[in-house]
Parts: structure tokens; sequence; C-alpha cells
């Protein structure tokens, strides 16, 4: 077999690319070593967040001999691998998650992210903390315009990235070296994909989160799932990633639209969801809009201005504001500080998770008024992501980047990218109707606060929202898992 940096579906990586993926890979043995001879331990424990709402379980690796715990189910269960790098990672591995459950398995999470004495978690702990750095760096108009956004749209869509990443996805291998080989792997980052290949792992789903093809995404040896029609084929053809030259394509074995990867929990409420949306518009009560700080944290300073637009009309009883700061209780904070008007109208849920889970109900039931300003904060990172999911339907408007909640089913306000490759977020989901342009500025951002606040604009997204459902749009979560159960059976 070609080594998977040296050819990539066919296309051949020149010498000087393959040298220098073979350096990094020992750059980063210099600094954080080479753990492959290590027998890491597999344990399972309960994930006492999400555990009890989508059935998760933990899997713990260490070099220490400790009680396994319970058997890990190599019949009904299935890997959920992914990294925390921002939130977009872990939200979309919870909708796996949720359809794993729903369809009678038992979801194992495996965040190569979460196991600080391997190799593994260092080389991904150190690039997250420079992808987060540039993100927020990415504020500045000349590092943006310079760096940011060529490294995010052209630089990660060579192939020559691939093939250093393939490389130093060799360290992260021996994570899985105790894990059953013949569980399957659904990946919703490719370095998990990228490890449990090169660890033998027979049946592995890399799903795709971007709908921007890069070379980066690619994990050869396993299935690529995608969420749009677009990307699909420009992953088929490996569209511009070896620059100008013409690629060999993807088999088509090893590439599947599947509609965006949402939760069961979301999906099946859909109808009922948008309904209440269109009563409360139809009965004169709040606009709600949720508003989410991302992982990196670097929209405060956006979200500032669209509360201080807002605050008018939420003391007339027009509008309310979700917070959801994630576990940055630093942005909370300097936001009150920044609008003092926010004190007297603001209902702190912070790091309260019996509190969150109450108020979510709560605010599903018509009956129940609510007003003003909610903050909520979690340090636990399940609750923090976890909360946008559970506000999300009693939610109006979700007012978020164009990353993975752009592919949600809720309408949907798109502020300014961080990094051009989320850009293709906004296009796709104002062409299916459920999401804005993306708003670039202040002025474009409150103008469709207004379009919201004075037009039947949420009401037509609501209409395609459930358009959109019955057309099975919202079903990739599902499919992933299909297909993943799929390939141990026999049937993909």
């Amino acid at each position: 077999m070609t080594e998977k940096s040296k050819e990539i579906f066919g296309n051949r990586v020149s010498d000087r690319d393959y040298k220098s993926a073979v350096k990094s890979k020992k750059s980063y043995i210099r600094k954080f070593g080479d753990d492959s001879a290590k027998d890491y331990k597999v344990r399972i424990s309960e994930n006492k967040v999400i555990g009890p709402i989508l059935g998760v379980k933990n899997i713990e690796i260490s070099s220490k001999a400790e009680n396994p715990g319970e058997e890990m189910d190599c019949k009904k269960g299935i890997i959920v691998g992914n990294i925390r790098m921002g939130f977009g990672h872990y939200r979309i591995s919870m909708a796996m998650a949720s359809y794993a459950r729903h369809l009678g398995l038992t979801p194992y999470w495996m965040d190569l992210n979460s196991y600080p004495e391997t190799t593994c978690t260092k080389v991904i702990g150190h690039q997250n903390d420079l992808y987060s750095l540039g993100s927020r760096l990415s504020k500045n108009p000349i590092f943006n315009k310079l760096i940011w956004e060529p490294t995010n749209y052209e630089g990660f869509r060579a192939l020559s990235y691939n093939a250093k990443d393939q490389k130093n996805a060799e360290l992260m291998a021996p994570v899985y070296k105790n894990v059953p080989k013949d569980i399957p792997v659904i990946a919703t980052h490719v370095w998990p994909a990228q490890a449990a290949i090169h660890a033998g792992m027979k049946y592995v789903v890399n799903a795709i989160p971007d709908n921007w093809p890069m070379a980066l995404h690619l994990s050869e040896g396993s299935v690529h799932t995608i969420q749009c029609r677009n990307a699909y084929m420009g992953y088929r053809i490996l569209n511009g990633m070896n620059k100008k030259k013409v690629c060999s394509p993807m088999p088509q074995k090893d590439l599947v639209y599947t509609g965006h990867y949402i939760d069961y929990e979301l999906v099946s409420q859909i109808e009922a969801d948008c309904k209440a949306r269109l009563d409360r518009k139809a009965n004169n009560k709040p606009m709600r809009f949720l508003l989410t700080i991302g992982g990196a944290g670097a929209q405060k300073e956006i979200f500032a201005e669209i509360i201080k637009y807002l605050i008018p009309y939420i003391k007339k009883g027009k509008a309310l504001l979700y917070i959801n700061v994630g576990d940055y209780k630093n942005v909370w904070d300097q936001l009150v500080e920044e609008i003092p008007e926010m004190k007297a109208l603001k209902t702190e849920h912070m790091d309260d998770w019996e509190d969150t889970l109450a108020f979510s109900m709560k605010a599903l039931d018509p009956k129940e008024e609510i007003s003003g300003i909610h903050g909520f904060f979690h340090k636990d990172i399940f609750e923090a992501v976890y909360t946008t999911n559970l506000l999300m339907r009693s939610a109006d408007v979700l007012v978020t980047k164009p990353s993975e909640l752009a592919f949600y089913p809720v309408p949907k306000l798109f502020i300014r990218r961080v990094g051009k490759h989320e850009m293709w977020g906004a296009i796709h989901s104002a062409e299916i109707g459920d999401g804005t342009l993306e708003c670039r500025d202040i002025p474009h951002t409150i103008q469709m606060l207004d379009q919201f606040l004075t037009t039947d604009l949420l009401n037509e997204m609501c209409e395609s929202i459930v358009l959109n459902k019955q057309m099975g749009i919202y079903d990739g979560a599902k499919k992933v898992v299909e297909i993943a159960m799929g390939l141990k059976e026999g049937r993909a």
C-alpha cells in the first residue's frame, strides 16, 4: 500500500512536499515525544452531562493499569471520534450520538484532545492553540486579509497540506491501540479519522464539517460524508486541490452526500417548533434572538452592537435575548460592564446545569411569559455546547457566524465569518431558505435584524425549514450512523 503522505487518491505528492511532511512529524516528536510503543489502556466511563440525554459513554485512555469498567459493546457500539477545537466538532459529534442512540446503538465519545499524557493530545492541543490565536488575531483586518483568510481558504485546500496532516496523524494512532478494531468509528474531524485508519480500525466514516472542499478533510481509507451538493461535487474531483492541475477523482464508493448533521431531538420537532415561532409572531410576542459565542470567543464586539440595538425593543416587549457565552464567563462580564442597560434586564444562568435544563423546558411552554436578557455560562464543555441545542428549539432567530451552526434547522442571522471557508455555510443556508446572507459589518447586521422584526422573513424561513425536512436535508446524522453500521454489516 502506498504511504498516505506520498499519494492521495492516486495523486502523487511531490518529493519536496513529502519531505516537508516528514520534517513536520519529526518536529512534533522532538517537541512532544513519540509514544507509539506505549500500551494505552481503554476505560469506559459515564458522561454525566450528555449521557442521560444522548446515551453517551466516554472512552478514557491511560497508560496506567486501571479498572477498565464495563466492556465496550462490540455488537451495537459506535465510536464518535472528535476533538475539541472550538465548539463545532463537539456539536456535530452530539448529533451523531443523538441518532446512534435513537437507532438503538451505544455511542462512545472519544475526544483525541482529552488524553493529556499522550503525544496525540499534545499535538492537537498545540494546533488548537494556534487556531484559536489566529481566530482572535483575525479581528485585525490586515492579518485577516493577508494571512488568516488565505490560510483557511487556499492553504488548507492543498493536497500538500493533507500529506503533512497524514504524517502527523501517525503520532495520534496509539490512542486506538487497544480499542476493538471492529467497532465502527464516526470521525467529526479528519484527525480522528486519519488516526483510526493508521491504527487499523476497520470501519471508519469521516464526517466532513465544512462545505468548502479542502484537502485538509481527506482521510483515505474511510468513507467521506458531505452535507451539501456543492461540496460533494468539489470533493468528487478534488477541485483546485493541486493548483491548476486536474486531479484524479475520489472513488465514488468513498464519497456520500448525506445532508445536514442534526440531532434527532431537533429534527423530530421541526414542525412543532416552527409552528410555535409563527404563533409567537402572530400574537405579537417578543421575538427571541439566540446569540452564541463560539469556542474561539471571537465575536464579542459584534454581539455588543446587536445587544445595544435590541435593548429598546426588549424594553418594549418586542424582543428578548438568549446569550450563550459557552465557557467564556469573561465575555459575559465584559458585555454587562460595557452595556450598563443590561443590568436591569438580565437574568443570569451561570454554571447551573439544572437551572439551564429547567429554563429550556419552560421556554417551550407557550403559556410561559419570558422577557429580558438571559445569559448562560457553563465551565463544563458539554454543558457549554449543548446549552445552544437546548435553547435553539424555543428561539426564533439564531445569530451566529456561518460555521457548523449554519446547517441547523432554525431561522438564522449570519454575522461576520471567522475564516473565509465559512462563507459557504451562509451561501448554502440562504439558498435553501433557512438563513440570511453573511452580514460582514454592523450596518448590514442591523438591517437584517430589522427584516426579522418588521417583515415576514421569519415566516418564510420557517416554511423553508419544514420543506427542507420533507426533502431529507436535515437527515445527515441519521444517514452517517447508518453508513457506519452498514460498513460493519457489509451493506455499504
